[in-house]
């Protein structure tokens, strides 16, 4: 499976860096997440449930943050288990910035087995980019609503 998408945030690429890293920004942000925290520096575990169709299923993830180039380029590797089957994933981000606008670029790739993988090439590519579709507009307002939250604090 592989998925390329991209995404426009209407914050400056500092915003977007020191935010996508931060557990409650993302717990908030993954749909379905049960749980999601950083068990060591770069390494975050969660429970994430997975809901496509007929495929209803719980998610065990381990998240490693194989490479950081700051404020540019993430890459991360992805493990999950559920009872349904396996995934293995990598997934490249990248942020560029024009007139305080964060421009993402995600490639990912993966491969997924037991009756997950059973359940047809197409069902999981569009489930795999409509969800991640949904996390970044989540995130952005998970950001959003942060920056609030400081500001109200400052005053």
């Amino acid at each position: 499976m592989e998925i390329e998408y991209q995404y426009r945030f209407g914050l400056p690429r500092s915003l977007v860096w020191k935010y996508i890293k931060n557990e409650k920004v993302l717990k908030n942000s993954l749909s379905g997440c049960r749980s999601f925290s950083e068990i060591s520096p770069g390494v975050y575990r969660g429970e994430m449930e997975i809901n496509m169709g007929p495929i209803q299923d719980l998610l065990k993830l381990d998240i490693h943050l194989a490479e950081e180039k700051s404020p540019a380029l993430l890459r991360l590797k992805i493990n999950g288990n559920g009872s349904l089957g396996q995934m293995n994933g990598t997934a490249l981000l990248k942020f560029k910035e024009n007139q305080s606008v964060t421009y993402l670029t995600c490639k990912a790739t993966g491969e997924v087995s037991g009756a997950l993988g059973l359940a047809g090439k197409r069902l999981l590519d569009s489930g795999a980019t409509k969800g991640v579709e949904n996390f970044f507009l989540q995130l952005e307002k998970e950001i959003k609503r942060k920056l609030y939250e400081v500001k109200k604090r400052n005053r």
